[in-house]
């Protein structure tokens, strides 16, 4: 009939009724002596390049100056952790070397320790970077070798006490993108996580200080990025997780969008995030991130709030 709204065709199974979004649950991760804040949302971590060669161009930050100024930007806008680097993991990369990645990290690292207290990790693999970076003043450690490059830095984030990221990366930065193959990309990181969060126990870096990263992008096809989002709140176990998809090339693959174009895509992985539990995100765009993040927030209070 003229003016009458159709029927919905739905499946037999299907339920009628609106189960809104969740509220936000996710387990707690401990930053060395600073510990996160609890929040209704996951904990947005600022990328801070301190390279020339990242893989998004907006955000290399190879002048100290500019990169504190940039840094401390992020803070007012709400970080809640900063993430140093100062190589570059983007595929393809070369290795800088320890002393050129000490050099670009230590200046930058001792200002923003000196202007903020906010929480700091360093993305390194190497041990020397590392005990230098804490030494300085930094919080945890952010190796996306899982302590399998240069296994000491585990030993290092037990004497420190300190916070430690354990990402899963396929091969190297210059071969993880040659014919990555799993059998079940998601039973496999599930796995491989666990193990090197209990090899860094096993040399004492207590529980609440590990957070585990699944590399979206690292070593991983279109399709297993996909699978990883689709599968969040499975692949930490009971520990926490952090995700890493901010302008990765996987939303490229599936949209056609440039590096630049790509914050849409972004803030719909966080809302992967939000809705599967993870602790924390690692992002290049904190105040629009942390505003969708909010609104996510609110809206699945509300709906608490009404039920």
């Amino acid at each position: 009939m003229k003016g009458q709204r159709a029927p919905l065709n739905k499946s037999p199974n299907q339920s009628l009724e609106y189960k809104g979004l969740r509220p936000f649950r996710a387990p707690t991760w401990r930053l060395g002596s600073r510990p996160l804040p609890e929040r209704i949302r996951p904990l947005v971590m600022g990328i801070v390049n301190l390279t020339p060669d990242s893989f998004y161009p907006d955000s290399r930050l190879p002048d100290p100056e500019t990169a504190v100024t940039t840094a401390l930007r992020m803070v007012e806008n709400g970080a809640d952790i900063l993430d140093l680097g100062a190589e570059s993991s983007r595929p393809g990369s070369v290795p800088v070397g320890g002393p050129e990645e000490q050099r670009r990290l230590l200046p930058v690292l001792v200002v923003l320790r000196q202007q903020t207290d906010i929480a700091i990790t360093v993305d390194t693999t190497r041990v020397e970077t590392a005990r230098l970076c804490l030494e300085a003043g930094a919080d945890g450690i952010n190796d996306v070798t899982a302590g399998t490059a240069e296994p000491n830095i585990l030993n290092l984030a037990a004497e420190h006490d300190c916070g430690l990221v354990l990402m899963h990366m396929r091969g190297t930065p210059q071969t993880m993108q040659d014919d990555p193959q799993y059998d079940d990309v998601v039973a496999e990181i599930t796995t491989y996580l666990a193990q090197r969060a209990e090899a860094a126990e096993a040399v004492g870096v207590a529980a609440e200080k590990i957070i585990v990263d699944p590399g979206i992008g690292f070593g991983k096809t279109l399709a297993h990025n996909l699978a990883l989002l689709a599968h969040l709140d499975e692949l930490g176990g009971d520990r926490p997780l952090l995700l890493g998809a901010s302008r990765k090339g996987f939303i490229g693959a599936v949209t056609g969008a440039a590096v630049e174009e790509r914050l849409p895509g972004s803030l719909a992985a966080l809302g992967a995030a939000f809705t599967a539990g993870v602790a924390v995100v690692r992002v290049h765009d904190v105040k629009a991130s942390i505003q969708y993040l909010d609104i996510l927030a609110a809206v699945a209070s509300a709906h608490r709030s009404s039920a």
